[in-house]
This record gives C-alpha cells, sequence and structure tokens, in this order.
C-alpha cells in the first residue's frame, strides 16, 4: 500500500491462549464451550483466602516459544498484579509479568515477497486471561451485558514486537508465521474465532526518512487477518490525513468497525503507572536452572522458517507452493512421507495443493485426518506415470479412493480403467473416426488446425477416455498430416 511521503510503524502484541487442560493457577478446566460459569472455582475467581498455584506446563510452553523465537530465557521472572476494574476481572487485578517477564530480546524472521525480514521480540511473558462480557442479551424484554468466567485465568503468553513493522501487509504476514510457530510447537491451536489467538496494535505513522515517532494508538481485539490488514490501512491513512490538515494525532484506544471500516475512539490510552504495578505477593519469583531449558531443546521440532528454507533448497520448489505446504504441520509431513514414496516433489506438490486441498474442505477435515494416506496417493502417482491410467482418469477416481478408502490399483482394476497404450489399437480407433468425419479431415488438412481437439475427443470417446493421451497426440498428428 503507497502512503506517498509517509510510513505506518507498527508494533503488535499478540495474546495466545495455551493448550493446558487447566488454568494458569488453580485445577479448573481450560476446554472451550463449556456451560457458562461452570469452569470456576474459589481461586480463578479470585475469593478472599484462595491462593495461586503456577502450572509447570505454561512455563515449559513459554520456555518452548521463547526458545523458537531465539529469545534470552531469563532465569529468574516475577509475577505482578496489574490493577484495573472491569466486569470480567473479578480479583480486581490481573496477574501478569511486568519488569522481569521469562523471555526478552528475540526475533520473528518473515518474507515479503523474497524477501526476508527480521522483526524484533521486545518479551513474552505470561498471564492470565480476564472472562467474557456477553452484551446485549435479552431476558424478559430487558437488555443485560452478561459474564462469563470460564475464561478467567486461562493461561496466556503475550508476545510483543519491537515497532519493525511498516505496513499491513507486513503486520499479517508475521501474524501469520507466529500463529504457525505456536501451532508447530503445540501450544497453542490458533483459533482467532475462538479468541486463542488475537492482537491488539500500536500505530504511528512518520515521514519516510524520519527517525523519530510520531504519537500512536493502539487498536484492541483484532482476530481476523483480513481485518487486521484493513484496520491497520485505515488508521495509517487517517493518522496521515490528520496531520497534513496540520491536527494532531491523539494518543488513545480505539476499536475496528466491520461494518463501516473505520476505526473509533474507546478511551484514552493507558500507560504503565495507570496500573500500579507490584510483584505478585502470593506467588514466589520463578527460578529456571539450565538444565530445564536444555531438556526442551532437544525436544524443539523444525520451525517454520527453517522448514521453509530446507523446502525451497531441498526440493527446488515455488516458494508459492512452499508457503502452503509449511502453513500447517501436519500438511508438510504428509508431503514429505508421499515424495519419499514418489519422489517427484512438484508432482506431489501440485496434487497435495490441489486435490487433496479440496477434499478435505468439502469433508471439512485436517491435514492431520486426510482422506487418503501418503501411501494411497504415491501409488496413483505411480499408475499415471507408469501410463497405466491417464492424469484425467487419476483426478476423477481421486474422490473416490478418498471415500472407499480402496488402493488405487485395485479400484483402477475393478473399474477396468487400465490406459490403452497399444499403438495399433489407439491407430485403428483413429482410422474408424477420420473415415467418419472427411469433412472435418480436409479442413484440417486446409489448415484449420483447431480441429485436433475435435479428433482427439471423438478417438478418447470411442476408447472411453483410456487412450494414452500423449500416443494418441502423436499418432492422430501423424496420420491426419500424412
Amino acid at each position: 500500500m503507497d502512503y506517498r511521503d509517509f510510513e505506518g510503524v507498527i508494533g503488535l502484541e499478540v495474546h495466545a491462549h495455551l493448550l493446558t487442560e487447566s488454568k494458569l493457577f488453580c485445577g479448573c478446566s481450560t476446554k472451550f464451550g463449556a456451560e457458562p460459569n461452570s469452569h470456576t472455582c474459589p481461586t480463578c475467581m479470585g475469593l478472599p483466602g484462595a491462593l495461586p498455584v503456577l502450572n509447570k506446563k505454561v512455563v515449559d510452553f513459554a520456555i518452548r516459544l521463547g526458545l523458537a523465537l531465539n529469545c534470552t530465557i531469563n532465569k529468574r521472572s516475577i509475577f505482578a498484579r496489574k490493577n484495573y476494574y472491569y466486569p470480567d476481572l473479578p480479583k480486581g487485578y490481573q496477574i501478569s509479568q511486568y519488569e522481569e517477564p521469562i523471555c526478552e530480546n528475540g526475533y520473528l524472521d518473515i518474507f515479503v515477497g523474497d524477501e526476508k525480514k527480521r522483526i524484533r521480540i521486545k518479551r513474552i511473558h505470561m498471564e492470565e486471561d480476564a472472562g467474557k462480557l456477553v452484551h446485549e442479551t435479552t431476558i424478559e424484554s430487558s437488555t443485560y451485558s452478561l459474564v462469563d468466567y470460564n475464561r478467567s485465568s486461562i493461561p496466556l503468553l503475550e508476545i510483543v514486537s519491537e515497532p519493525d513493522i511498516r505496513t499491513p501487509e507486513e503486520a499479517v504476514q508475521y501474524l501469520k508465521m507466529l500463529r504457525d510457530y505456536l501451532i508447530y510447537l503445540e501450544i497453542c491451536d490458533g483459533n482467532m474465532e475462538e479468541g486463542s489467538f488475537r492482537c491488539d496494535a500500536n500505530v504511528s505513522v512518520r515521514r519516510i526518512g524520519d527517525t523519530a515517532f510520531g504519537t500512536r494508538t493502539e487498536l484492541k481485539n483484532l482476530n481476523s487477518f483480513k481485518y487486521i490488514e484493513k484496520s491497520l490501512d485505515y488508521e495509517i491513512k487517517r493518522q496521515i490525513e490528520l496531520i497534513k490538515k496540520g491536527g494532531e494525532v491523539v494518543q488513545e484506544t480505539r476499536l475496528y468497525n466491520v461494518e463501516e471500516g473505520i476505526t473509533y475512539s474507546m478511551r484514552g490510552k493507558e500507560e504503565a503507572h495507570d496500573y500500579r504495578y507490584f510483584p505478585e505477593p502470593d506467588l514466589l519469583p520463578l527460578v529456571i536452572d539450565e538444565k530445564w531449558i536444555e531438556e526442551i531443546k532437544h525436544e524443539m521440532p523444525e520451525m517454520p522458517v527453517e522448514k521453509m528454507e530446507r523446502f525451497l533448497r531441498e526440493y527446488n520448489l515455488p516458494k508459492y507452493d512452499v508457503e502452503i505446504l509449511i502453513s500447517d504441520k501436519a500438511l508438510s509431513e504428509y508431503f514429505e512421507r508421499t515424495v519419499k514414496l514418489f519422489p517427484e516433489p512438484k508432482t506431489v506438490s501440485n496434487w497435495i495443493m490441489t486435490e487433496l486441498l479440496r477434499e478435505l474442505k468439502e469433508r471439512n477435515l485436517t491435514p492431520k485426518e486426510p482422506p487418503i494416506s501418503p501411501e494411497d496417493l504415491a501409488e496413483l502417482l505411480s499408475l499415471i506415470k507408469e501410463g497405466t491410467i491417464s492424469i484425467k482418469m487419476g483426478k476423477e477416481i481421486f474422490p473416490e479412493i478418498c471415500t472407499k478408502k480402496i488402493k488405487p490399483s485395485k479400484l483402477v482394476q475393478d473399474k477396468g480403467l487400465i490406459q490403452i497404450s497399444d499403438e495399433s489399437a489407439i491407430a485403428e480407433t483413429i482410422e474408424k473416426v477420420i473415415a467418419r468425419f472427411p469433412k472435418e479431415v480436409s479442413e484440417f488438412k486446409a489448415g484449420k488446425e483447431k480441429l485436433l481437439g475435435f479428433f482427439v475427443g471423438q478417438v478418447m470417446k470411442e476408447t472411453k477416455g483410456k487412450a494414452n493421451p500423449k500416443m494418441l497426440n502423436d499418432l492422430l498428428i501423424k496420420r491426419l498430416k500424412a
């Protein structure tokens, strides 16, 4: 997007719900979609006398993400109370981390076009989520806002970037890559509709060439890549127009109106001192030894950027293919298992991106539960390569293989679909077709070579689609031009 003499300056704060079975400081379930207020206890409700106990799995996940994002893992970190009042925050404060977070000073590489760009990570810290307000609920003709505390104290990791992002497109690339990292690490499901992955954006603008930052606004609760891009674009343009007219950007928190495509003021932007942070008195400092970190290092999977570079190098695939294949860990594993059995990466990639992804979408499945195994896909591609069936025939039977869970070779045999690769048989059929259409033969010989497709179709019709396409084309051209 072109902003003429200006550029955007964007920093993102991402909140990721963690895939733990219990909450951050108590044993209540984190399962989504339960009956409102059924997953609560005195601790997550903040009742007097109830004390928090830290969930070790949350610390494991924080270390895992910190290592993946090249952060320094602080051997000592502390929890703090972030004080503010809101109906969905029953304690009147949120337990978070402030001055001494668990992870600092990392980075995430993204691809902008064909260029790699590094986005610095300022910090990653652990905190508990607030509850959820359900607005405009009508009960007996009266309208209420209801509170569901099931989400209260669900563990979050907040990932705060430095203001290194310059455009909405870069912001979306960063968020998609970060979401992939969380899913690859199996610490967050990345479900934006359920609020498992959401972000706030700090946005300012400055003239190109300036080094000082402008006054920033904050966009809250963005949970769709599409609307994140649209809201950032609108806010950057709004600030540029305001400055051009001699106005000043006000530091505030704004919300994005999806229907109107605009941002609007919600409240004045809070600063850290407004929250009156102080160390959480009910939790000791968290001390992490090197052995703990080393154990997690040995369990780390290959991360998306590393996998992307390896796929480009080893399989010589276009970047577009690789981006799709690595967008899902299970999909990338499916690709590699298939390539081991049928070592033609581009062919495998094409079939996965078209036939397999279409079937997954139509059947509402994920790559973790593919309707056709890598072994069966490799067998189907081998049948095509060997000339047993045509590509067209392979694509026609693909859905049936997925539905019946049948071996491709058996299906081909049962349906009598074996391709005709006997030159004499194809030549005999060509002669029958030529004898039937003398007028079209004369027109072809007179220069109307587009009729070749007509003759191919007629021979295919005669052979019920079984004629070897390449052999058919070669023999037909040779006969028509004789």
